[in-house]
């Protein structure tokens, strides 16, 4: 079933966090935020929306980091139930990713940043104050020709010490697939 991220205030602090990445290493958000702005994006092995816009995510991410913008992914997934979302799993997906995959056993990052679906973005700026949260372009399952960049030029106007324009659209995926309490 999609979800669509809910609106949300813009300027609050990026909640900070340690998690595993799937090069074995353990990471922390101060660790790996960028001079000029960061990307948290949860989004997980298994989801179609997410598998779609993989190509232009890691696109968007090497054309950001020349800028000082770096982006973080994270997996929040309940690797029991959806055994396609397993660590073992994103370490060999993520083996050429430009930015760090982590892993959020618990959900409390997830949880923290009050992220629904897969993929969710988060564009922080350089204090880690959120000034983005919406889709990376129109394009859900399927690319559209043409399409802006949201999330890329969004992340641009940041680095170089601008808002982004006001319109953000949500972006859609499949719901984060909690654990059962």
């Amino acid at each position: 079933m999609a979800v669509e991220s809910p609106a949300t205030t813009l300027g609050t602090a990026a909640p900070g966090f340690t998690l595993r990445g799937s090069d074995g290493r353990m990471h922390r958000l101060h660790e790996l935020r960028g001079a000029r702005g960061t990307v948290v994006a949860f989004i997980c092995n298994h989801c179609p929306y997410v598998q779609a816009v993989l190509p232009r995510l890691l696109r968007d991410a090497r054309a950001l980091a020349p800028l000082g913008v770096h982006v973080i992914a994270i997996n929040p997934n309940d690797a029991e139930a959806y055994p396609e979302d397993r660590f073992a799993r994103m370490v060999e997906i993520a083996r050429d990713w430009p930015f760090p995959y982590l892993h959020d056993e618990t959900q409390q990052v997830a949880r923290a940043y009050d992220a629904v679906c897969t993929p969710d973005f988060f564009g922080y700026d350089a204090a880690l104050r959120l000034r983005y949260r919406g889709r990376l372009d129109a394009g859900r399952k399927q690319p559209l020709e043409d399409a802006p960049r949201e999330l890329f030029e969004a992340m641009r106007r940041i680095a170089e010490g601008q808002l982004p324009l006001p319109q953000q659209y949500p972006s859609m995926g499949c719901s984060i697939k909690w654990r059962m309490a």
